[in-house]
């Protein structure tokens, strides 16, 4: 299967001063590359595609994988009007207008039309819920495109009346497969000469993007000047500079927030420290808040090794402080070392399990009265009521303790594992 057909390449030449990756896009499902989870033979999107079955559908993925690219090949092939707009720049009232006219066109001459909205999520609520009363009926078909999860930042009921999909970042061997084909037929009259491992180390750098690997080989290309035997040959350098600094793709309010601080967190939990130190250069490197990293390590030296290591605990507040004392880049280390720290320190949940048994039982059951021995006896006639009455003051026994009842129930709330520090706990609390 070619990328390219004849007929698309000469269509795309027409205009050879776009940008590469707009002069490579694909006009048909034949020549689109990757997604095949969403489009292969079968799946919900290629039949309602192929049928001409456009109801209400979101497109959701990281940038360069293909969403605008199909939205432009459902128009190719549809036998509908196709209108795009793109979010940064539309407004309600042209929201209106379109529907008004889609709905004129299709009463008089029963042809549909397809609005399709590029970055949908930069409408607000009232926007969206513009479009709700008439992506319904027969009419108008809806496609939207966003870079961040529907659940975080479209209204519900557009995403209940949608189908969503999820576009995947391309594989290394995608990209280099594109950026092949681009060199065979989007520089006309030019003789290029590129490594294929250069090409798998600018699809690395790209992030699975496609049109960040296309528009960085049409620099490297087009800023490298002929050999004398008018040869452009790209090394690795020119690919890496074509690219300058790599920027992290990282959404602060969607998927990138809450995904990777996720896996952050199951690698200090799953004592991982590589992983660990992987996802903690990521968020730094994206810009996410280090305040906001540093209260997930502080949380977690608690509820992942509690007991089993209590310095842990320590060592995180300590990061925390070097944080705001120091700030970034330095304080970097500190959050770096805080996090090892737990991710290699033996782990234990019985401080969390223990005190979310004891709230459950203020929550769920009666509650106990504190028991008279136990009760204040300084203030003024306290003892006349009998409070502080038969404590036992455990300094005063041997070994500095002395069994007596703490509270009415019998229900034990901390069960201290045998991991670490907390093996020493253990066997205090079985000899008593």
């Amino acid at each position: 299967m070619d990328l390219f057909a004849d007929e698309e390449i000469k269509s795309q030449q027409i205009e050879p001063d776009f940008p590469l990756a707009a002069r490579m896009r694909p006009d048909s499902l034949d020549h689109f590359i990757g997604q095949s989870a969403i489009i292969k033979d079968g799946t919900l999107l290629k039949r309602l595609i192929q049928s001409d079955r456009i109801t209400s559908l979101i497109f959701y993925g990281p940038p360069g994988t293909g969403k605008t690219t199909l939205a432009h090949i459902i128009a190719a092939r549809t036998n509908s009007r196709f209108i795009s707009v793109n979010a940064v720049t539309s407004n309600v009232s042209e929201l209106r207008a379109i529907i008004e006219e889609a709905k004129k066109q299709y009463r008089f001459t029963r042809q549909r039309t397809i609005l399709f909205v590029d970055e949908i999520h930069r409408f607000n609520k009232a926007q969206q819920d513009i479009l709700l009363p008439d992506i319904e009926n027969n009419a108008i078909g809806f496609i939207g495109a966003t870079t961040q999860n529907p659940s975080f930042v479209l209204t519900s009921p557009l995403v209940s009346r949608s189908h969503v999909f999820r576009f995947e970042p391309h594989s290394v061997q995608d990209l280099v497969y594109i950026m092949r084909k681009a060199l065979d037929v989007g520089f006309s009259g030019k003789t290029i000469e590129i490594p294929d491992e250069v090409l798998a180390k600018l699809a690395e750098l790209s992030d699975g993007d496609a049109r960040k690997a296309l528009n960085a080989l049409d620099v490297a290309v087009n800023s490298t000047a002929p050999d004398s035997n008018h040869v452009i040959r790209i090394t690795e350098h020119d690919a890496q500079e074509s690219l300058q600094r790599k920027f992290v793709q990282y959404d602060r309010d969607g998927d990138g927030h809450y995904d990777t601080i996720s896996a952050f967190i199951k690698s200090m939990r799953g004592s991982d420290p590589d992983a660990t130190l992987y996802w903690l250069a990521k968020m730094l490197e994206a810009g996410e808040d280090p305040r906001f990293i540093a209260r997930r390590i502080v949380i977690h030296a608690s509820e992942d090794v509690g007991m089993a290591d209590p310095h842990a605990l320590t060592v995180a507040v300590s990061a925390f402080q070097a944080l705001e004392y120091i700030g970034l880049p330095e304080a970097r280390i500190m959050l770096a070392q805080a996090a090892i720290y737990i991710a290699t320190a033996p782990k234990s949940n019985s401080v969390i399990k223990g005190i979310d048994s004891a709230i459950n039982a203020v929550r769920t059951r009666p509650v106990e009265q504190v028991p008279v021995h136990l009760r204040d006896s300084h203030y003024h006639g306290a003892k006349k009521q009998g409070a502080g009455a038969g404590y036992k003051y455990p300094h005063d026994y041997p070994g500095h303790y002395v069994k007596q009842q703490y509270r009415p129930g019998s229900e034990k709330f901390y069960h201290p594992s045998q991991q670490g520090f907390e093996f020493n706990i253990y066997k205090r609390q079985k000899v008593r």
